[in-house]
């Protein structure tokens, strides 16, 4: 399989000959307001532009929207993307959002989806502390991720828009992935609370999943992402966590 970071959670999977496109921000920089009540909200989103040009990005034999956040799945997507794009989503509700949209090609995701031989396995995830999901339900959402699996190739699983919780302790050990790819950008809301995963996270994922490559995703891309990609890499080398955990730039690509 071959990983390529874009921006943001925006990715690029090959995976059995096919390419997924995995939430797709692909709005230029600045495109969007900072999101309110979270640091750094008068900077506009992206910070930063696309690394790859837009036909690469959109060359992919399908899309998957883990949940329909603007930083996930922005307006100009919803302009860019193919109206017959097959697109992957995690419930009915964003399926019908996405529709409304024009798009017509639209599955919904369950515990065993078949794509062209490759398994799609939707995963639970939590937007932030139990607390905050509770209170805040209707803004941060249902969230997912997805398991990619089969029988040549190595499972990989996307954990998508989550804090380090027992859900995703389960799915590491239900499903025994070889690559791990978290959102780990630190991103925070609500009186400054992580929503997705920081270097503690990431540590607890570590210690979770002891065989697997784990690669840094949802960095350095939106106003509200507090955790550089030098203070992580600082943190992996103090806990002599390097040779497992990646973080690529934007652009960059892995081979596994």
């Amino acid at each position: 399989m071959k990983f390529q970071q874009l921006r943001n959670a925006t990715i690029i999977i090959d995976y059995t000959g096919k390419k997924f496109l995995i939430d797709p921000m692909l709005g230029e920089k600045g495109a969007f307001p900072g999101f309110e009540g979270t640091p750094n909200s008068h900077i506009a989103n992206p910070v930063v532009d696309l690394p790859i040009p837009m036909d690469e990005i959109l060359n992919v034999d399908a899309v998957i929207v883990t949940h329909v956040h603007m930083d996930h799945w922005d307006e100009a997507a919803m302009k860019l993307v193919p109206k017959d794009m097959l697109i992957f989503t995690q419930n009915e509700n964003d399926a019908a959002e996405i529709q409304g949209q024009g798009f017509k090609n639209i599955r919904v995701m369950g515990e065993n989806t078949v794509f062209d031989g490759i398994t799609l396995i939707k995963t639970p995830g939590r937007h932030g502390g139990k607390e905050t999901v509770e209170k805040w339900a209707e803004l941060l959402g249902h969230v997912s991720g997805v398991v990619f699996k089969h029988p040549n190739e190595k499972t990989v699983y996307i954990a998508g828009d989550t804090v380090w919780y027992e859900g995703v302790e389960e799915n590491l050990k239900k499903y025994e992935p070889d690559v791990v790819i978290l959102n780990s950008g630190d991103a925070q809301v609500l009186g400054y609370e992580p929503i997705i995963m920081d270097k503690k996270d990431v540590y607890e994922v570590y210690k979770a999943a002891p065989r697997a490559t784990i690669i840094a995703s949802h960095m350095e891309s939106v106003n509200h992402a507090m955790l550089s990609r030098k203070e992580l890499r600082e943190f992996l080398s103090e806990k002599g966590m390097t040779q497992r955990v990646l973080v690529p730039e934007d652009g960059e690509s892995c081979v596994f």
